[in-house]
């Protein structure tokens, strides 16, 4: 079993992925989906979280092994990013949305320094939007992006073409054409879903309208 499956298989264990192709989700963009990804749900699950935990570290240990800072998007990738750095033993900061309205008013939680290779750690990759706004706020500080890594990954166009223009590399664990297969090998996805599936990852935007 490759890890992208192993990985697909364990959210799928824990249900942190929902398939429901008829009765459709609500994202916060409006958009109508098929699929709900919450890797928050790993969290509670010590052994899939091990897993999980270890292969955010043997990917960033073999693939960036010139990090020198992980960075963790809030919420969902703070603990993510703290699990992985601890292992890792890496300094680790995290990124908010926004500013802090009180106290120090801080966007960028931790200490870091000019010129450090920063390795971004994320729950899952949609349309790259929020993921990308992290590495602005990160270069605008002046510390060096070198990655993205998510647990999970839609394989949305939009996602891939902006992390190309914004010339970040990005490695998910794994993503939705895995999990669509992983479903139709268990029988668990016919063939009309699976083709229901695909379809909306094309244009999910208009999908059901």
């Amino acid at each position: 079993m490759t890890n992208e499956k192993a990985i697909a298989e364990k959210l799928l264990q824990v249900q942190a992925v929902k398939l429901s192709a008829h009765a459709p989700f609500t994202w916060a963009s409006g958009w109508k989906s098929p699929i709900y990804c919450d890797n928050r749900r790993v969290l509670s699950f010590p052994y899939v979280r091990d897993f999980v935990k270890s292969e955010l570290c043997s990917v960033i240990f073999e693939q960036y092994p010139e990090a020198e800072l992980l960075a963790g998007v809030a919420t969902a990738g703070i603990a993510w990013g703290a699990l992985t750095a601890d292992q890792l033993k890496l300094p680790y900061i995290y990124v908010r949305p926004k500013p802090k309205e009180h106290g120090l008013g801080n966007q960028i939680e931790g200490f870091y320094e000019k010129g450090q290779k920063v390795v971004v750690i994320e729950d899952l990759i949609s349309t790259g939007k929020s993921s990308l706004q992290v590495v602005e706020v990160l270069r605008a500080v002046g510390v060096e992006v070198i990655a993205m890594v998510s647990i999970f990954n839609y394989g949305f166009q939009v996602a891939h073409d902006a992390f190309a223009a914004a010339q970040v590399p990005y490695l998910s664990l794994s993503n939705y054409e895995t999990l669509i297969q992983l479903g139709v090998e268990k029988g668990t996805i016919d063939a009309e879903t699976q083709n229901l599936l695909l379809n909306w990852r094309q244009d999910p935007a208009n999908w059901m309208r």
